[in-house]
């Protein structure tokens, strides 16, 4: 039987999805970050999947979201989204450290994916942990410091920003560190699978896919890194983009 466990991480609300009979066994596992206005509970179908494989899945809330949910404005919200996803890389560490000290990682098989927001940290994260074996980003963009600017200059158009320029140039500079685009040789041939629809039109689909077209010439083993799109499909994840994000776990960690 799967079963579906609430616990803290730290301060860090999150699900485990796990075999009920093997909860307190070393088995490969599966973080996976929800989108922006998203909550934890959102990717339950998928980690009953990756379940069933025999992984543990950890299913984080972030900050301002699900039980981290707090009464601020939806502006303060979204000029936060930044803060949040670097963030999500800091305590997906948390995460994974205890995990290891409770002895729940299997072999070091330790795996990331995320939906748009979620597949954004998973990028970012790729550059911080070389410990992830293997990744999915679904809808999400490697091209953060671009994606950034893109978002700060849709905001200016709505009116003055509640931010100082000095506060933006900050940003773009504290995100280099993790933009995988301008790092992708700390992919170091790792797993790691694309998903995105074609019609997005709130992540850029060219963003995963021209990095994907480039990052694919540093990989020894081509089938190592793939890119699955799916045309007359908007910013909303497919049965099929979940079957084949559980297919490349299954392949992979």
């Amino acid at each position: 039987m799967i079963g579906v466990y609430h616990r803290k991480f730290n301060d860090i609300p999150a699900l485990v999805v796990v075999d009920s009979e093997k909860e307190k066994e070393a088995l490969p596992v599966v973080a996976y970050s929800h989108g922006f206005t998203s909550a934890k509970e959102h990717n339950l179908p998928l980690a009953y999947l990756l379940a069933e494989k025999g992984y543990r899945v950890v299913l984080p809330d972030s900050k301002y979201h699900g039980e981290r949910e707090v009464d601020i404005s939806a502006i303060k919200k979204q000029i936060s989204f930044w803060d949040i996803v670097m963030l999500n890389v800091h305590e997906l560490k948390e995460i994974k450290d205890i995990l290891d000290q409770e002895g729940l990682v299997l072999d070091e098989r330790f795996g990331l994916a995320g939906t748009s927001m979620g597949g954004i940290t998973t990028s970012a994260a790729l550059t911080q942990y070389p410990w992830i074996k293997a990744a999915a980003v679904l809808m999400g963009s490697p091209k953060i410091t671009t994606y950034a600017k893109t978002l700060v200059d849709s905001f200016r158009k709505l009116g003055d920003l509640p931010v100082t320029e000095e506060m933006i140039d900050q940003l773009f500079e504290d995100l280099k560190k993790y933009d995988l685009s301008r790092q992708a040789d700390k992919l170091s041939n790792r797993p790691l699978l694309f998903w995105h629809g074609e019609n997005d039109s709130v992540v850029p689909f060219d963003h995963s896919y021209t990095f994907y077209d480039q990052a694919k010439q540093l990989y020894n083993n081509q089938d190592n890194i793939k890119f699955l799109k799916e045309s007359n499909r908007d910013h909303k994840v497919s049965r099929y983009a979940i079957l084949e994000t559980v297919r490349w776990f299954d392949t992979h960690l």
